[in-house]
């Protein structure tokens, strides 16, 4: 295969979060969406007409058997992840896995072994990720602009509009606040910390149904760092994630997808806000940081997942594989604490 050719991808799902992805990355010229499964032919027929592509499958398994696909995007509900990635690793194609990518660190391992057996690669698609905004800011804390990083604090929140048969109020499908809004706020965290935590403290407010509507963490570093997480389902929309260094800060809302302007954008991207303080005093004015280009965090992750196969760059995927697998064992801590009510070390 040519190193310049479009990868050649499968969408295993019909859900909106596949809509979502396809609809931001059927333009780009670094990936060709060639065929989407369901567990139902009629349905995938049906979205494949509905979104121009070329080959529906009435099964998983049917996708990752079709030899034209050189890769598979999973955005399946959390619990079928590992499955469906080990699984596809075994068909010898790549993945690019929705967040969180497992539902503990034991699954993430699994799948990052299956993918090393079987010689492909296996990216976790948190679309903030690959967004320019945080290339500049983890450009601007290795630069040293802020100093050394002391505090991380994160919030995420959404209400839950329809809450009654949505997946993320299921436990067994794995819902809860903390995979789903968490998951973002921990990458973050992980991002910037460079590292899992010693020791984190959590509390949830749990729902009928068995899943955390509400959770919030303080996670302990070495060196006397810390950062906290927040995250809910029952909040107006808010994300939001300050680092405290010392000799500056920095302040993000960290969105998936992002926009020049309010209202320019047809499916309601909006600004990314991202300001940087040089110096420790409240006195010291708060300059933003605009990034560039914008655009669909969809289309950055699967553009850089494109480039990584062409590239066989290993070195990137392993150093996301060691962020995934810190950021799936300081999720199991936190359900741990907030279960246990206790504080929890991690090995």
């Amino acid at each position: 295969m040519s190193a310049t050719a479009p990868l050649a991808l499968g969408i295993l799902g019909c859900a909106n979060i596949a809509k979502q992805f396809l609809r931001d990355v059927k333009d780009s010229p670094a990936v060709r969406i060639v065929a989407v499964a369901s567990r139902s032919a009629a349905k995938a027929a049906e979205f494949a007409t509905t979104f121009a592509i070329p080959r529906p499958h009435g099964s998983y398994e049917a996708l990752l058997e079709d030899p034209e696909i050189e890769a598979v995007y999973v955005p399946l509900p959390n619990s079928l992840h590992a499955e469906w990635a080990i699984r596809a690793a075994e068909a010898k194609k790549h993945v690019l896995c929705e967040k969180p990518l497992a539902l503990g660190r034991a699954e993430a391992e699994a799948m990052f072994a299956a993918a090393h057996r079987y010689g492909v690669l296996l990216l976790e698609a948190y679309p903030y990720v690959f967004q320019p905004q945080t290339r500049d800011m983890l450009r601007l804390l290795a630069d040293g602009v802020v100093g050394e990083v002391r505090s991380v604090v994160t919030a995420f929140g959404f209400t839950l509009l329809n809450p009654d048969g949505n997946i993320r109020m299921q436990k067994a499908l794995g819902g809860g606040a903390l995979l789903d809004a968490g998951s973002y706020a921990m990458s973050l965290i992980r991002l910037v910390m460079g590292g899992a935590p010693e020791k984190v403290v959590a509390n949830s407010l749990w729902t009928e149904s068995g899943v955390d509507i509400v959770t919030t963490a303080t996670l302990h570093y070495p060196g006397g760092r810390h950062a906290q997480l927040s995250c809910a389902m029952n909040t107006a929309n808010h994300r939001r994630a300050v680092v405290a260094g010392s000799q500056g800060t920095i302040e993000t809302e960290f969105l998936n997808h992002t926009a020049e302007a309010a209202g320019d954008n047809p499916y309601g991207y909006l600004p990314s806000q991202m300001r940087l303080r040089r110096g420790i005093a409240n006195s010291v004015p708060f300059e933003e940081v605009r990034s560039s280009p914008v655009g669909s965090g969809f289309r950055f992750a699967a553009e850089t997942f494109a480039r990584i196969v062409r590239e066989k760059d290993t070195a990137e995927i392993e150093r996301m594989r060691k962020v995934s697998l810190d950021i799936a064992a300081t999720l199991d801590a936190i359900a741990e604490s907030a279960r246990r009510g206790e504080a929890v070390t991690l090995g």
